[in-house]
């Protein structure tokens, strides 16, 4: 059995083979200057996770006071070089990887693959790369973390997946380096080729204050997402869920 949650942003639980991993946990209706324009899950969904994976360091991914609401004593994955921020905050169970390592977490192995992006947390801030994860069990998902096209995913593609959770946008109305937006997303599927795909990283935060209506680019990224795949990946069926939506694979 698999199921996959959207939860929002770059936050998903994957449940697979019995192994319960969230990953780039945001769980805030506030963080910094984003705003949330989507429900937060109960937290009662949130229990009994075996591990948190983290693809880069960037605050809207590793969020600390979100952790401490997963907990502190579940295990972290987290990009080489950024564990000492945790450990330094009371995280005890850590663990480092780098693009093209493999750990175990319960059944399942947990690869850490390339990410076109800056995942540096500031500029005297912990570094550390970014990252994408591939979750292998009875099923095999991609998770892309924040990233650009790069022709390694056709080499991770090559063997079949199951799911690919893409970003197709940020959190602003521009979109700095380092991100897909809903062409360039539609072009990774062409080379990832996954039985199915969700789009993630759009319609959660937005800049500005809490009262006012969410602005369109939350929202706008995802038809032309849609578009540009039907004609770039027609044999590629898109699943586009809600925050907090489920899909059982």
């Amino acid at each position: 059995m698999a199921q996959v949650t959207w939860i929002g942003h770059g936050t998903a639980l994957l449940d697979v083979d019995g192994v319960r991993l969230l990953t780039d946990p945001l769980l805030r209706d506030r963080v910094a200057h984003l705003r949330r324009h989507a429900p937060l899950p109960p937290f009662e969904t949130l229990r009994g996770i075996d591990a948190v994976l983290l693809t880069h360091l960037h605050r809207d991914h590793l969020d600390l006071p979100s952790l401490r609401r997963v907990g502190r004593d579940v295990s972290i994955v987290v990009p080489r070089g950024g564990g000492r921020l945790l450990l330094r905050r009371g995280f005890d169970a850590v663990r480092e990887i780098a693009p093209g390592e493999q750990i175990a977490v319960g059944s399942l192995g947990v690869s850490a693959t390339e990410a076109r992006h800056h995942g540096g947390r500031g500029v005297v801030g912990a570094r550390g790369p970014a990252l994408g994860y591939l979750v292998s069990g009875t099923r095999r998902i991609y998770h892309a973390g924040d990233t650009d096209l790069f022709d390694g995913m056709r080499t991770i593609g090559a063997t079949p997946l199951d799911l690919a959770l893409v970003p197709i946008w940020g959190w602003a109305s521009r979109l700095g380096p380092g991100h897909l937006n809903p062409l360039r997303a539609a072009q990774a599927l062409e080379l990832l080729k996954p039985e199915i795909a969700i789009p993630i990283h759009w319609g959660t935060y937005a800049v500005g204050p809490a009262a006012r209506p969410a602005p369109r680019y939350v929202r706008a990224p995802l038809e032309p997402f849609l578009v540009a795949a039907r004609e770039l990946a027609p044999s590629v069926r898109v699943v586009a869920l809600e925050p907090g939506q489920s899909l059982e694979l």
